[in-house]
């Protein structure tokens, strides 16, 4: 099958949603299919045999990590040349909505999917007012495809409650070999707790920005006074984050990627995330691969991977900070009980490799495809 993949993000930014197209892209390609992404301008042309068509892009103002590309007629050319099967838009937002158009005037089968929490967002830049008409939009362009893919089940609850039609599950991914407990490295935890190893280590990874809420783990620290926090991560939040955490024992430490990443969450003693915008968590799931126990907001997409006190902890953020700060006291003072949580955090994600979640999005395909034959046949 030839999928022609749209998306407002790709490599070399370095986030959820990009690790998760990363990998589908490279599963399509080694059974047979082939994808074609179109995308904000990175640098590349091709990736795991995907040709990758790269559109001239500019930074966005309150986010500049991000990069917005504007529709233009040569992309419409070069999926004509390409054919596709069916098309599948990412998040579809501004690039996306040249897929949306694409197949509509085509008839190519339309595949949509949510992974970024948008109308929440709003919030936490000062535009709250807006989400009705976001909400509005987005339900305009979802229910343009034939199927609408959210990566959790609180996720699908929450689109077809605005009204988005065709929703159904597109289920969690992880590299289970690289992110691995083996990957536990003493040097990487002297690196992280910036040479104090035997101290308590607190590990965030994700995007520095506002909507991840990284300010509230700063209770946790004047709770536990002696523990080490390392932030793994950049964004445009990073220069406010360093002067909240300035009187805290933090590390910025920047990007990590592949086996170093995987070091990290290995030889962290908790990994903390406060955000209630997850509409999945995928750094989660990495988390719990590597034995790293997780504290996270019983918020979004989150309660579908941690079962409190079974793999890790959930706290309500609706409470204040008290929740979290027991929660990660507990994991770092009940040493059993903190060693069966990281062995159930493993058994949990062994059982998400990213091969399964790509033979479901092929049915996935497949099926609109079919239905789309049977409706010119009729």
């Amino acid at each position: 099958m030839r999928i022609a993949l749209f998306t407002e993000t790709f490599l070399p930014k370095v986030d959820g949603i990009v690790t998760r197209l990363s990998h589908t892209v490279d599963h399509l390609q080694r059974h047979g299919d082939q994808v074609l992404v179109v995308c904000p301008e990175g640098g590349m042309t091709e990736y795991k045999g995907a040709k990758v068509y790269g559109v001239s892009a500019f930074p966005l103002p309150l986010y500049p990590e991000l990069k917005m590309a504007l529709p233009r007629p040569s992309i419409g050319e070069a999926v004509d040349e390409f054919r596709p099967d069916v098309i599948h838009v990412v998040n579809p937002a501004v690039l996306g909505l040249s897929g949306i158009f694409h197949a509509k005037i085509k008839d190519i089968p339309l595949v949509a999917s949510y992974h970024t929490h948008l109308p929440q967002y709003l919030q936490h830049y000062g535009l709250g007012a807006l989400e009705g008409l976001l909400w509005e939009l987005l339900k305009l362009g979802h229910n343009q495809a034939a199927l609408n893919l959210c990566t959790s089940t609180a996720m699908c609850e929450e689109l077809s409650s605005h009204g988005i039609e065709r929703v159904d599950l597109w289920q969690k991914g992880v590299d289970t070999e690289i992110f691995h407990p083996i990957r536990k490295s003493e040097e990487m935890r002297s690196h992280l707790s910036q040479n104090s190893p035997e101290s308590p280590l607190l590990l965030y990874v994700g995007r520095l920005s506002v909507e991840k809420e990284i300010e509230r783990i700063k209770p946790i620290m004047e709770a536990i006074p002696n523990a080490r926090l390392a932030l793994v991560g950049d964004g445009p939040h990073r220069q406010a984050l360093e002067a909240h955490f300035a009187d805290t024992n933090t590390h910025f430490v920047g990007y990590l990627r592949g086996v170093e990443l995987a070091a990290a969450f290995a030889s962290s003693d908790a990994f903390i995330f406060p955000s209630r915008t997850e509409t999945l968590g995928l750094v989660l799931l990495e988390a719990m691969a590597a034995g790293c126990p997780v504290v996270a907001a019983n918020s979004g997409g989150i309660p579908d991977i941690v079962t409190n006190g079974v793999n890790g902890y959930l706290f309500d953020p609706k409470t204040g900070d008290a929740g979290a700060i027991a929660a990660t006291i507990r994991l770092l003072e009940e040493k059993q009980e903190r060693e069966i949580i990281r062995q159930n955090a493993r058994s949990e994600a062994e059982s998400w490799g990213w091969g399964a979640a790509t033979r479901q999005l092929q049915n996935y395909y497949h099926d609109v495809v079919y239905s789309q034959l049977r409706k010119v046949a009729a």
